[in-house]
């Protein structure tokens, strides 16, 4: 059962979005923090107090402005707050969309939960906490089916270095003459090429230009 609920979110308009929501679904008690800084004292006197947050709600991005802050997003949140309260169930709402980023989410900070920042997040933040409260986790539809595809390749790290070379800019000759420069083995034109039609035959893309622009989208090379 979620009966006391921190939302971290620093545009007020959304805040007041989630208010409504948690109002409507007629959970406990909820609280809000503008700051990252604040969210996780909020969290510490809760546990000192033996009135632990059941749920931690928090944005991944919050804008700079004339306050300094020790946490500067939302992923440090989490990890802070999980060293606080091991047990704390954290669901993510947020604008981001890069299905690597997300998964990330799930996998390395183990989050309960994902909720996008669009049309029709009302109903959708309601659903997850939702599940969220029967002890599983929520991971939206779309977003698994796209980190489905993004998982139908492997990435080695010498995947990674091509491609991030390439979205420099650098022509397989000249990623060929990087490796060779920094002893990276394979360094062939060939075994660039073969990396590369590997990936994009796995992904279904006919060209570099579409493999790279995935790799983009999906946050696998920045």
């Amino acid at each position: 059962m979620i009966k006391k609920i921190l939302i971290a979110e620093d545009h007020e308009t959304a805040n007041l979005s989630v208010q409504k929501t948690l109002e409507a679904l007629k959970t406990g008690e909820a609280y809000y923090a503008y700051y990252c800084d604040d969210a996780l004292l909020k969290i510490k006197k809760a546990v000192q107090a033996g009135a632990s947050y059941d749920l931690l709600i928090t944005d991944l991005y919050f804008e700079d402005d004339h306050r300094q802050q020790q946490l500067q997003n939302g992923a440090a949140l989490i990890d802070a707050a999980r060293k606080v309260q091991p047990d704390l169930r954290v669901l993510v709402f947020s604008a981001e969309n890069k299905p690597a980023l997300i998964d990330k989410l799930f996998t390395q900070q183990e989050i309960d939960g994902y909720v996008r920042k669009a049309r029709g997040d009302a109903k959708e933040l309601l659903k997850a906490i939702d599940v969220i409260s029967q002890q599983q986790r929520y991971y939206p539809r779309h977003l698994l089916q796209q980190v489905k595809q993004h998982n139908a390749h492997e990435f080695t790290d010498f995947d990674l270095l091509i491609i991030s070379l390439m979205t420099k800019g650098k022509r397989q000759q000249e990623i060929a003459e990087h490796l060779r420069k920094h002893h990276i083995q394979p360094s062939g034109l060939s075994s660039i090429e073969k990396r590369l039609n590997t990936m994009k035959e796995a992904l279904n893309f006919a060209t570099n230009e579409q493999l790279i622009a995935h790799c983009v989208k999906m946050g696998i090379v920045d």
